[in-house]
């Protein structure tokens, strides 16, 4: 897409391995989250599909982060999708680049949402073959 559309790649594509590490941080921690959820309560597994569309409007898929306003960067940032989607249009498309703020806030709500979703994971899965 990117040759058709003619868009030439800067040097900043050799940071993509990092927003995949981080979007696949955060996209296993939630999953391990709500899959142990899902398995103590069965009711979180018809409240998944809502979650999902919840979090796609709350991650600046279809508009511009400059849309929110700048006192809610921080706020708005502990969506880690926020930096990942940022990072993206900033490595491939050449967009403004991404405030380091950012960067950070999603990276470590990423790295506590996989922590935390082992841990809990771990913690409920010798009760799994009781519940099911």
């Amino acid at each position: 897409m990117m040759a058709w559309y003619r868009v030439t790649p800067s040097w900043a594509i050799v940071t993509l391995p990092l927003f995949v590490f981080l979007v696949v941080c955060a996209a296993l921690g939630v999953s391990l989250w709500l899959s142990a959820l899902n398995v103590r309560y069965r009711d979180v597994g018809h409240a998944i599909p809502f979650l999902v569309q919840f979090w796609m409007y709350a991650s600046p898929i279809v508009y511009p982060v400059s849309l929110i306003p700048k006192r809610w960067h921080a706020v708005y940032s502990l969506n880690p999708v926020v930096a990942v989607v940022q990072g993206f249009r900033w490595g491939l498309l050449g967009k403004e680049t991404p405030e380091l703020a950012s960067i950070a806030i999603g990276s470590v709500v990423s790295v506590i949402l996989l922590v935390t979703g082992l841990v809990f994971f771990k913690r409920v899965e010798r009760s799994f073959a009781d519940i099911v």
